[in-house]
């Protein structure tokens, strides 16, 4: 069939939203100016300090509306069509994937969740022989090994029984947890081989030690007796296990398996193992030096597949002769599974991949997620003038538990082996940061690589969510320190723009690396306003006077936009709700927590550093999270600007409504009591946790004692300064 006659293998077209889009944002410009022009009057008339405050609030609030408009300029939609690869390519010649698993602690991310993940995708609808699943295990713990060892021996079993019943779930836990599951002959006495591994591997976990009764082979005792008395997470030697191998170990029918490959990085205390973006690369060196595919997934521990077809979703741009030869990868959204009926903490992260991917997917792309994206293998080696195009099958001819293969592999995994190299600044994942991801896929777009958002009906992967609110907030905390790093480095923002080409793609990389500013003007306007009505000060315009409807305009616009996108992306007006109150939270304590910590380690001063999280759940917990009840339990100082602001917040109300009561009128106050009033409103939660619950989950004492007292000071002076 001529080139010109084949079907198309996907589709591009603007979202109908972007005309919209455009209009809304050049009125809703226009009334930010209105108002920025509103406060420096007041500043130029004023002797006291709110209206710098109120200045400085707005025009941050101004910079990240702005910067947030470039995602809805060129909102994109794609579909592809794998029936149609058939034209392109025969399935031989499809190229080989190489899948990257993370994990780094075994207790925060159980063993079997990452083992669920390999399996899905270990059972994908591609060619075996082309496929290879490496395991990086940062925590260096003999039971993710042990843990893998039982997976091997489950594989063989599951994966037939996937192809011959063409399971779509092929996620063990998700195939057999399903309410509605698929029920085959074989069925029950997969499942009891999977919940024997299962219980064999908690077992492992909760004892911790190893039976010999669970080694049957000779060399799996052998593996394990590397873990000797001075082998720890953070000082080991490297540890590279080859627990399947294509062409020698086979399934149940007699058919051949991926190959499976576990990793363990070397680790000591002298030198920097820079934390994921360090464990990617080793798994970079051992995949290129026993299997070197040039297509390359990479994934979370809990980021399992749900859709067997996925790998041919790629394919559809990867193998594309019309494509831009500078596409360097395709990246899947983050679907989360478990999430409660109206997602109270807002962990399905709906503006990321519903509104900012198809944004930047009309510009230069998206960023990469952490995980999710399918890449060529040569990104990650420079620019894509300076990396020719890898051979489409396998390089290596020899086996990869070869003694040859195998000492390379624990060369390249030395903590040593990257001195005076370039991997880390010029290849590889890019060190410097908490979110290599994003800040890998940056450098990436400036050197001239281009990427792909791909969103299908049926998510690709389903992964976990924070269920307690201390985790959703020190991961935010977490996500603001790095991206601040980013914003910081040589890579700015506007020099983003310039090599990228794309002012757009500019404003895109602002919004992201500038999110812990989101706590400056969150703070003022939780504080300010309200410890202004308790001193009987006015602050805002009153109701006659002609600006208060430019407030009332800009509050109304900026949420009623929020709120349309919601409901036309089928959600209900209680999650929409959810997520502004989740959004308010981040702004009290991540955003401003991570501005704090970033510049506490610019100036030298130990911080609190990378913390895994832990996607333990606990029963009691997780019933209080499926009933839509907050969980605090711990107590955080993550949670005081919270809680304070909800104290001063409800007594600023409540003083406002008893002045206003007695002079009946709102005439001066009533901005002020409206701002009041909407966190009470939003701080419901916090007050349940503070007063009348008796659970686990309920707020501290130590902390609401703290929060009062600090109230108390910030009342004392704010009477000096009004």
């Amino acid at each position: 069939m001529a080139g010109s006659q084949r079907p198309p293998l996907h589709t591009q077209l603007l979202m109908p939203r972007a005309g919209i889009n455009r209009a809304f944002a050049l009125l809703y410009s226009c009334a930010i100016l209105a108002l920025l022009y509103h406060h420096f009057i007041d500043l130029l008339q004023s002797t006291s300090m709110v209206p710098i405050f109120l200045l400085l609030a707005d025009s941050i609030l101004a910079f990240m509306w702005v910067t947030a408009q470039a995602f809805r300029m060129y909102p994109t939609h794609r579909q592809v069509f794998i029936e149609h690869l058939e034209h392109y390519v025969k399935e031989s010649d499809y190229p080989g994937l190489d899948v990257f698993i993370c994990t780094a602690d075994p207790y925060k991310e159980p063993p079997m969740g990452v083992v669920n993940t390999a399996l899905s995708v270990m059972a994908y609808d591609y060619p075996i022989e082309k496929l290879s699943v490496y395991v990086s295990d940062d925590g260096g713990s003999k039971f993710t090994l042990f843990a893998f060892m039982e997976a091997a021996r489950f594989a063989a079993h599951w994966l037939p029984y996937c192809r011959k019943n063409k399971v779509v779930e092929r996620c063990p836990k998700a195939h057999f947890g399903s309410s509605n599951p698929s029920r085959f002959p074989e069925t029950d006495q997969i499942k009891t081989m999977y919940e024997s591994m299962r219980v064999r591997v908690e077992n492992v976990i909760k004892r911790g030690s190893i039976s010999h009764d669970y080694i049957t082979k000779q060399g799996e005792s052998e593996a394990l007796s590397r873990w000797t008395d001075g082998f720890t997470p953070q000082n080991h030697p490297p540890v590279v296990q080859v627990l399947l191998e294509y062409g020698k170990d086979n399934d149940a029918t007699g058919h051949g398996m991926p190959n499976l490959v576990y990793i363990s990085r070397e680790k000591n205390t002298d030198s920097p193992h820079n934390f994921k973006a360090g464990a990617l690369n080793v798994l970079l060196r051992v995949s290129a030096i026993m299997t070197n595919a040039p297509v390359i997934l990479t994934l979370d521990s809990d980021m399992y597949s749900n859709d067997p077809q996925t790998p041919l979703r790629a394919l559809c741009y990867l193998l594309d002769p019309s494509m831009d030869p500078k596409l360097g990868y395709i990246q899947f959204p983050q679907v989360f599974h478990g999430i409660n009926k109206n997602d109270i903490y807002g962990g399905e992260m709906r503006h990321s991949f519903e509104v900012h991917m198809p944004g930047m997917d009309g510009l230069a792309g998206p960023f990469h997620a952490g995980s999710g994206g399918f890449f060529r293998r040569r990104v990650f080696y420079g620019c894509p003038s300076e990396t020719p195009e890898m051979n489409q099958g396998r390089q290596v001819s020899h086996s990869i538990k070869s003694r040859e293969v195998l000492a390379m592999a624990h060369h390249v995994a030395g903590c040593k082996y990257e001195n005076q190299t370039k991997w880390g600044r010029k290849m590889g994942f890019r060190y410097g940061t908490l979110v290599e991801d994003l800040y890998t896929s940056c450098l990436m777009q400036c050197e001239g690589w281009k990427s792909i958002y791909c969103n299908p009906k049926r998510p690709a992967f389903l992964g976990e969510s924070p269920i307690n609110l201390h985790d959703f907030l020190n991961q935010t905390m977490r996500w603001s320190v790095g991206l601040l790093e980013v914003a910081f480095s040589r890579y700015s923002p506007i020099t983003f723009g310039v090599r990228s080409i794309s002012l757009l793609s500019g404003l895109c990389f602002a919004h992201y690396t500038f999110w812990a500013i989101w706590g400056i003007p969150f703070t003022i306007y939780a504080f300010l306003p309200q410890l202004a009505l308790l001193n009987s000060a006015s602050i805002f315009p009153k109701i006659s006077d002609p600006w208060f409807l430019l407030y009332v305009v800009l509050f109304l616009g900026a949420y009623g936009q929020d709120y349309l996108e919601f409901l036309l992306s089928g959600r209900p007006t209680q999650r929409w709700w959810n997520h502004q109150r989740a959004w308010i939270m981040r702004g009290l304590s991540s955003f401003t927590f991570g501005l704090v910590e970033y510049l506490l380690k610019y100036v030298g001063i130990s911080t609190f550093g990378f913390n895994v999280t832990s996607k333990v759940v606990e029963e009691e917990q997780s019933k209080r999270y499926q009933k839509g009840i907050f969980e605090f339990g711990v107590p955080s100082p993550i949670f005081l600007p919270l809680t304070t602001a909800a104290i001063i917040n409800l007594v600023a109300f409540l003083s406002g409504f008893a002045k206003a009561c007695r002079q009946r009128s709102l005439e001066d106050v009533f901005l002020q009591m409206f701002l009041a009033g909407f966190a009470v409103v939003n701080c419901w939660p916090v007050y349940e946790a503070m007063a009348w619950r008796r659970d686990q989950g309920k707020l501290p004492l130590k902390i609401t004692v703290i929060s009062v007292v600090l109230a108390w000071a910030l009342y004392s002076a704010s009477s000096m300064a009004f």
